[in-house]
């Protein structure tokens, strides 16, 4: 007998052995993984919560199946007759299968221990958060709950209640399928047949599980919270006064139902029963569905602004709270027309930043003269600012990334081991343009060659955007580092990213992890080679910190040193804020609590906390001692390039369009309702910008998004948010007057179409075989004026075809411009003084400061340089090379 049960055991275990070996390989990798980048609390934690609260889980289902399904063996397997053709009687005792069908139920509890343990591992997450739930001083207008228990307790709450349920209503199933194999539980005709420990075992099931349903009407009155009603989202007037009441009485009902129905099954009353769950039945149907009904329809509808204000204030104030607008700053902006060449003049850092380059012409730019080779890709065109030759200058920038689907030969050894980084950035000026039409760049070619102090001395990027797959570096074949005209260059990695191959076990469960037996039988990996893999930043973040949601675009940032990182902006979410509007993904709380960094070479990863505040990340901070970095330790250099997000502020540009509105009444009404305005097809995007905010002194990096009254043209307002220093995460929004009209997008367009010069001239180029393709309009304030400038792009008509600048058009106050560059529309405009749009040449700068004998060594290092290239093939640099030289044999012609 010992032998047999040791056999089912042993294969058992064998069975579940194969069925999760795959999870426990992914489980080592995991652990290599958060070993690499520095996080193996993180992984303990989390690892740890997943097994106690699945064990939990799984634990309390056995022993509770186990036990019930015990409980019913104590019934004896009657024993049979069974009539042969009418003619042979066969007496069968089912006791002799008792034993089979306690090993039935035996699995049947494991596997709903099992099945269990798997659903309890899932949500470890709200499991923590339960645990190490904080307080937030801030209550919920109608049941006067801390916010704290809504965002971390009730989530918790309610699984344990589905749970509860399950597992009950599975155990009274199972249980009742065991009495009437054992015949203590049979049904003839409209009757009900029970053995006195069959009514016992069953009624106490029963009555249990309507007390899980006294506690689901109970957990119902917070999710009174989170109606959804024309006007509001959050319980209104017939919710608290109808549904609200009717669910306290139900929970009350609901358990004096469970104690008749435990009394009454054993003692066999079953009227009283009956009675008791039709009234159950009878007071949910009137109580929570057609008395809160009639009381809408004839109470508050007719009177719905007066019966329903408090709720509209409840709903407001907890979606400003929700989406972190409640400290945006309100200013008026009165505008008055009367800018000069003098105000152009004073505000030079704001005109020599206004971005004439889009991100989709650009990009189709870059891809075209500064990819390089086909197996090279840019991803997106990121928007930033930095500190160039000691101004502060805004620019376009992406990074070159490795595009694997793109090589020209396709092998495991050049995907893994050859071709295994990206090369460096490039850089231009956000309103340069050189007499083609085309960027001007600061940063090019492959490797990195750079015109300003800006410099990059790492250019490898072993982790960005597009990578996907692993690679093995450090092996014994050379890594592609990049091509020249003489050959390709080769290098090693010296990174510490990536987990050593020092022994065999780690290459067979990385072999078995990635499905290919070649990292076990490959001759050209050393015991020094490094496997670098989860390499997509937003997939490295995700994997360290599964609780976190990430932005869409992460942007690429020069440190000063000249290496290269990734910076991420990371959000603490909930769908659990009472009165707040979701979104659609039911998100109704969000804040930029965290900014995360990744090492484009070492694959290093640092969270830093951006909104300490957040009563969110204060309980991760809670669970994850360590994780967590303050702003103040984030490097200088890269803390001058943390921005306000773009993902966050269009939510909020949503939101605050119809939230701010604070009085019930205009609410209700929709009196002041702002919207994004629309542009082309599509609605405006909100773009970056150098400026100076009225009222304040210097300029400083913002985002920008403008708004129009609903369903009109002319300009409501336009908000902002501030990026720099210690304004970082400030919204302010401009109001402008109601009196008077203000131009918005769709109306200078419109004057732009009805400009006849401007109008023949796009006609005219589209007959020649060009593409013109209108720019995105920007609305720029300088002092108490709005420039409204628009550039122009031409292409040619086939897909290849490569956007060139041609064209800038301005628009202020009644007048329309278009001219070769902002520059020349601008001195149409105010004339005056001309305002040069200032270029940042580092050339030409030094060489205004030396002598004639400087001069000339200046110039045989220029020309060495351009000789240089030339020798390398690389043209691109050779004629930048020829502009410095011819820089500065002007400047000595002149001296």
């Amino acid at each position: 007998m010992i032998r047999k049960y040791s056999k089912i055991i042993l294969i058992g275990l064998v069975f579940i052995f194969l069925l999760f070996f795959s999870q426990l390989a992914g489980l080592y990798i995991d652990w290599l993984f958060f070993t690499e980048t520095g996080y193996q609390g993180v992984f303990q934690t989390i690892v740890s919560a997943q097994a106690l609260v699945g064990l939990l889980f799984g634990v309390c289902a056995f022993l509770w199946l186990f036990l019930n399904i015990g409980l019913t063996f104590r019934t004896p397997l009657p024993t049979i007759d069974i009539m042969f053709l009418g003619m042979t009687r066969i007496t069968a005792n089912l006791g002799n299968l008792n034993r089979f069908f306690k090993i039935i139920g035996l699995v049947i509890s494991i596997v709903m221990g099992i099945f269990s343990a798997i659903w309890g591992s899932k949500v470890w997450n709200q499991a923590i958060i339960f645990h190490n739930a904080v307080y937030t001083g801030i209550k919920d207008p109608v049941l006067n709950n801390d916010i704290g228990f809504y965002l971390f307790r009730l989530p918790m709450w309610e699984i344990i209640n589905s749970f509860a349920g399950f597992i009950l209503f599975m155990s009274f199933c199972i249980v009742a399928l065991s009495y009437i194999l054992r015949g203590s539980l049979m049904f003839n005709r409209n009757r009900v047949f029970m053995g006195e420990l069959a009514k016992k075992h069953l009624a106490a099931l029963g009555g249990l599980f309507i007390l899980k349903i006294a506690f689901g009407f109970y957990l119902d009155t917070f999710g009174l919270l989170y109606s959804q009603h024309g006007v509001i989202f959050g319980a209104g007037y017939a919710d608290i006064n109808g549904r609200l009441i009717a669910l306290y009485i139900l929970v009350v009902a609901a358990i004096i139902t469970a104690v008749l129905f435990s009394v009454t099954v054993v003692s066999g009353r079953i009227k009283i029963l009956i009675y008791s769950i039709s009234a159950l039945i009878f007071i949910y149907i009137v109580g929570f569905a057609i008395y809160p009904a009639l009381l809408q329809n004839l109470r508050v509808s007719p009177n719905e602004l007066a019966m329903e204000r408090p709720f509209i204030e409840h709903h407001i104030k907890m979606t400003r709270f929700g989406y972190d607008l409640e400290s945006v700053k309100v200013r008026p902006f009165d505008v008055s027309y009367n800018l000069t060449s003098g105000y152009i003049m004073k505000n030079q850092t704001t005109i020599n930043n206004i971005r004439l380059w889009d991100e989709a012409p650009l990009y189709k730019t870059f891809a075209q003269l500064q990819q390089i080779r086909t197996y090279y890709k840019f991803n997106s065109i990121d928007d930033d600012r930095y500190m160039i030759n000691n101004r502060y200058q805004q620019v376009m920038l992406s990074a070159r990334e490795l595009s694997y689907g793109d090589l020209p030969s396709k092998s495991w050894i050049n995907e893994k081991f050859v071709f295994t980084h990206g090369n460096g950035v490039a850089m231009s000026y956000v309103n340069r343009i050189t007499k083609e039409g085309l960027p001007e760049f600061l940063i090019r070619d492959i490797p990195p060659v750079s015109i300003v102090d800006l410099k990059i001395t790492r250019p490898e990027i072993y982790y960005g955007e597009i990578v996907q797959d692993y690679v093995v570096a450090r092996t014994k074949i050379p890594e592609f580092s990049y091509p020249t005209s003489e050959g390709n260059k080769y290098t090693s990695y010296e990174g510490t990213g990536g987990v050593r191959l020092d022994s065999f076990f780690k290459k067979a469960v990385f072999a078995f992890f990635f499905r290919t037996a070649k990292i076990v039988l490959s001759s050209e990996i050393t015991p020094e080679s490094r496997l670098i893999f989860y390499r997509d930043v937003t997939e490295r973040i995700q994997k360290i910190a599964p609780f976190l949601m990430l932005d869409s675009d992460p942007y690429i940032v020069i440190s000063k040193d000249g290496k290269l990182y990734w910076i991420v902006d990371a959000y603490t979410v909930s769908s659990m804020l009472p009165y707040s509007k979701p979104l659609k993904n039911r998100v109704n709380y969000m804040r930029n609590s965290v900014k995360a960094i990744v090492d484009a070479y070492n694959g290093g990863v640092s969270l830093f906390i951006s909104d300490p505040k957040d009563p969110v990340i204060s309980v991760y901070k809670k669970i994850f001692p360590g994780m967590f970095k303050s702003m103040e330790e984030m490097p200088e250099d890269l803390k001058a390039h943390v921005r306000f997000p773009r993902d966050l502020f269009k939510i909020q540009a949503a939101m605050y369009g119809t939230y701010h509105m604070e009085d019930p009444k205009i609410f209700y009404n929709k009196e002041d309702l702002w919207e994004i305005p629309v542009h082309g097809e599509k609605k405006i995007e909100p773009y970056y910008l150098i400026m100076k905010l009225p009222g304040e002194k210097k300029e400083e990096y913002v985002l920008l998004m403008p708004y129009t009254p609903a369903k009109r043209d002319n300009l409501a307002a336009w908000l902002a948010a501030r990026c720099d220093n210690e304004n970082y995460g400030k919204l302010v929004v401009y109001t402008f007057p109601r009196d008077r009209l203000i131009f918005g997008p769709r109306q200078i367009d419109a004057r732009i179409d009805q400009d006849s010069y401007i109008s023949q001239q796009l006609t005219l180029w589209g007959q020649r075989g060009s593409q013109v393709i209108r720019g995105r309009l920007l609305i720029i304030p300088i002092e108490a004026s709005l420039l409204y400038i628009q550039p122009l792009y031409l292409a040619a008509e086939d897909k290849g075809g490569l956007p060139e600048l041609r064209r800038v058009i301005v628009a202020y106050e009644n007048d329309v411009v278009m001219e070769e560059n902002l520059e020349q529309c601008l001195n149409r405009l105010f004339g005056g003084k001309k305002t040069p749009i200032t270029t940042i040449d580092s050339t030409r700068d030094k060489a205004s400061k030396k002598d004639l004998p400087e001069l000339s060594k200046e110039a045989m290092k220029v020309f060495e340089k351009a000789k240089e290239f030339q020798r390398q093939g690389n043209w691109a640099g050779y004629g930048e090379e020829l502009k410095k030289l011819e820089a500065i044999l002007k400047q000595m012609t002149s001296r």
